[in-house]
Parts: structure tokens; C-alpha cells; sequence
């Protein structure tokens, strides 16, 4: 994606649009000049005896040190590892009983849960967890409630602090007790970082998932904060680097590099999420004008939603055909998380809200960034209203029957997701 300059006028043209930033975001180029000495000069590795290497040492737990200040936590409770996915899997291997967790968190969630006894807990419409759901949920058995602190298909943010006041009230109600099985609550916050604060102690969280590639660092990057006295279990066995939880030679430029990035993030996150959310708004507004059949999935008010997020499925269209025709115009969208848009599978995300099958088969997830220009997003709006009409003939669907339906006013209310 460019923008190119109209000899004529001297006007800038946009030719194309990338709205996929859930997937994957471009480092940043602080990270990228904080990053480069780490690849040559400073290339050590830190655990060697010697003062070069005892320098990267130095450095790598200083960015740490950075890491845990950003989440309010001590930086000896900062587990490093290759991902948020490698955290995911962490953060479950600490439990060994019973985990509570929701319908729509990421696959490597429900992989974990699904491989030990587990209750799903089901989400509303717009994919809240309820509460009082999850406290139904609990048994004495239960050791784990796992539940995302944003979803990074349909945008919903999660009433963490109520739920770690109902993991925290059955915690005590065994302590009263005299029951020695521990509880903890687990929260998967790759999706949100960007735009909400992390900080440990607010959301009331005792395991912290994150991830650098989602906060415009390096990728396979990423943490797993843990609540001192939590007995992490190593997954990868080797020569006991992260006080053995975690072998293998450290990233020093990939950590240094997510210090930098997440400290961005949270310092800029106010003022990006108040332009990006204006912009999604702007090309929800439009995409509805043109097509008010069209359904927007999420929360409906704006603070419930992550602010860059926007997914609006088109009834009876195949998002698959959508997601080509807007390549070759440069637009540049998903249609879910990326581990299932890859599978070109219907998401269990919106089979979870209930979204029917020829409803959710036409599915397009924009997420916006730092890049993202109001011409960009006015652009993508052309595109998809360029791809949707072309299959709309091409199938020979009537609008006119789109509209009788599935109607107008579930777009309409959801303009700038103010109702």
C-alpha cells in the first residue's frame, strides 16, 4: 500500500488499504533501531561468563525490568517466551484440574482446555461473558478460568474485573473452608494491549498473557506474567533458562524490542485508539449507508469494543470470493482470526453468537492501525462496495429480499456504535 502523487492536480491517490492489524502489525521504527545492535555488535549470548555476554544479560533483564513496570508487576514474575501462543499454553500447564473458559477465545485457549476436564461457558449475542455464568461454572474442582480481556475477531471487551471478583470470592469461600485447591484467573490480553491498560493489579488477574507482534514489536515475542507463589511448569526442558521454566537461548533483541514497543503503546494508546475508533466509525457509517442488510457483529457501545475493530457480515455473499476481489483492488482484509481465516473455516466465533451460517460465510474483519488514513479507509469502503455489488450480480441475489430479511434496523442502530 502507497500513496501516490496525481501529476495532474497534485493530489495524493491512495492505491490500496491494509486493514488486517489483529494479524499481524509492522514494527515500529523505534523498535526496529533499538532492535539492530542486538544482531550484530551486541550478538551475545547472556548466559556466558564473559563481561560482553554479562552486558546482554544486563540489557535483557533490563527490558524485562521495562516489560513489568508497563504491567505494575515485578519483573521476577515475568516468564519470556516465543509468543502469545507458547504463553497460552504455559499459563494452563500451571493447573491440573478442572478450567473454566469461554466460547470465542483463541484456538490455542480452547486447545489447551480442550485437552483436560473443562466447562465452555456460552457468550451473549454481541460475545460477553457473563459473571455470573462463569461462577456457575465452578466447581470444587476447578483451578483455572481463562477468559481474553478483548476478542480479536468481533472486538468485545470482557468484564475482567468482575470475573476476578468471582474467582477471588470462591478463592476465599476454600480458604473459610479449609480446601487446599487453588484457583487462579487467567487472562489472555494480546488483542488488547494496544488499546487498554494491562496493568495486572486493575484487572485483578494472577496469569497475564501478551504478545509483541500485536503491539507493532517483533514476532514470536511474548510473556507470561504469573502471580508470585504460582508453580509454573516448564514446557520446554533444557538448560533451565527463565528459573527453568523456560529453556533456550534468549531473545535478547526480540525482548529488547517488545519493551520498546509495548512502552509505545501504552504511552500513545488514548490518543490512537480516539483517531482509529473515528475512522472504523467512519467506514462502518458508510459500509451500512451502502448496505443497511448488512450485519455488524460486537458490542453495540463504543467502550465495550476495541476501537479499531470493525466486522461486518454480508448475508448470502462468500467472504472467501470478497477477500479476493479486494486483494486484486489492494485492500487487504480477514475474515477472522488468522488461524482460522488461513483454514478458510467458519470462525467459532460467530457460530458461538448465534450468527446463522449464511450470515457469518459472508464475514470481513478490518482492524486498523497507526498506518490507517481516513483516504484509506474511504478507499476500502469503494472496494468492498465495488465486491459486494459484483457478487450480489453475479449470484443474482436481489437486495430488495436482503433487506426484507435481514432489514435495516440492526445496521442502523449500530452506526458508530453509539446506540
Amino acid at each position: 500500500m502507497a500513496l501516490l502523487t496525481d501529476e495532474n492536480n497534485g493530489t495524493s491517490q491512495v492505491d490500496g488499504a491494509y486493514l488486517d492489524y489483529a494479524a499481524a502489525t509492522p514494527m515500529a521504527p523505534e523498535v526496529v533501531q533499538a532492535m539492530l545492535p542486538y544482531f550484530t555488535q551486541r550478538f551475545y549470548n547472556p548466559s556466558a561468563p564473559y563481561a560482553l555476554a554479562r552486558e546482554a544479560r544486563t540489557d535483557l533483564e533490563g527490558a524485562r525490568a521495562r516489560l513489568a513496570h508497563l504491567i505494575g508487576a515485578r519483573p521476577d514474575c515475568v516468564t519470556l517466551t516465543a509468543g502469545a501462543t507458547e504463553a497460552n499454553n504455559l499459563a494452563f500447564a500451571a493447573t491440573t484440574g478442572h478450567v473454566v473458559t469461554d466460547a470465542i477465545e483463541h484456538e490455542s485457549v480452547l486447545a489447551c482446555a480442550e485437552a483436560r476436564p473443562h466447562t465452555i461457558v456460552p457468550v451473549s449475542t454481541d460475545g460477553r461473558v457473563d459473571p455470573a455464568v462463569v461462577a456457575k461454572a465452578l466447581t470444587p474442582r476447578t483451578q483455572l478460568v481463562s477468559i481474553e480481556l478483548a476478542n480479536g475477531e468481533i472486538g468485545t471487551i470482557q468484564p475482567i474485573r468482575q470475573i476476578a471478583a468471582v474467582v477471588r470470592s470462591e478463592r476465599e469461600r476454600r480458604l473459610e473452608a479449609s480446601e487446599d485447591t487453588p484457583i487462579y484467573l487467567h487472562v489472555d490480553a494480546s488483542q488488547a494491549a494496544g488499546w487498554l491498560s494491562v496493568d495486572v493489579t486493575s484487572l485483578g488477574a494472577d496469569l497475564l498473557t501478551l504478545s509483541a507482534a500485536k503491539v507493532y514489536g517483533p514476532k514470536q515475542v511474548g510473556l507470561l506474567w504469573s502471580a508470585e507463589g504460582i508453580p509454573l511448569r516448564p514446557l520446554v526442558l533444557g538448560g533451565g533458562q527463565e528459573n527453568g521454566v523456560r529453556s533456550g537461548t534468549e531473545n535478547v533483541a526480540g525482548v529488547v524490542g517488545f519493551s520498546v514497543a509495548l512502552e509505545l503503546a501504552q504511552r500513545e494508546r488514548r490518543a490512537e485508539a480516539a483517531r482509529v475508533s473515528a475512522l472504523r466509525d467512519r467506514l462502518q457509517a458508510s459500509l451500512l449507508q451502502r448496505f443497511p442488510w448488512a450485519r455488524v457483529s460486537g458490542p453495540q457501545r463504543q467502550k465495550l469494543r476495541l476501537p479499531n475493530l470493525l466486522h461486518v457480515s454480508f448475508p448470502c455473499v462468500e467472504a472467501r470470493r470478497l477477500v479476493i476481489l479486494l486483494e486484486r483492488q489492494g485492500v487487504s482484509v480477514g475474515t477472522g482470526s488468522a488461524c482460522a481465516a488461513s483454514r478458510m473455516q467458519v470462525s467459532h466465533v460467530l457460530d458461538a453468537i448465534g450468527l446463522p451460517r449464511e450470515v457469518s460465510r459472508g464475514s470481513l474483519r478490518m482492524t486498523l492501525g497507526r498506518q490507517t488514513t481516513r483516504r484509506q479507509v474511504d478507499f476500502a469502503a469503494d472496494a468492498i462496495e465495488r465486491a459486494v455489488t459484483s457478487e450480489l450480480q453475479r449470484t443474482g441475489v436481489d437486495e430488495v429480499q436482503l433487506l426484507e430479511r435481514y432489514g435495516s434496523s440492526r445496521g442502523a442502530a449500530r452506526l458508530g456504535g453509539r446506540a
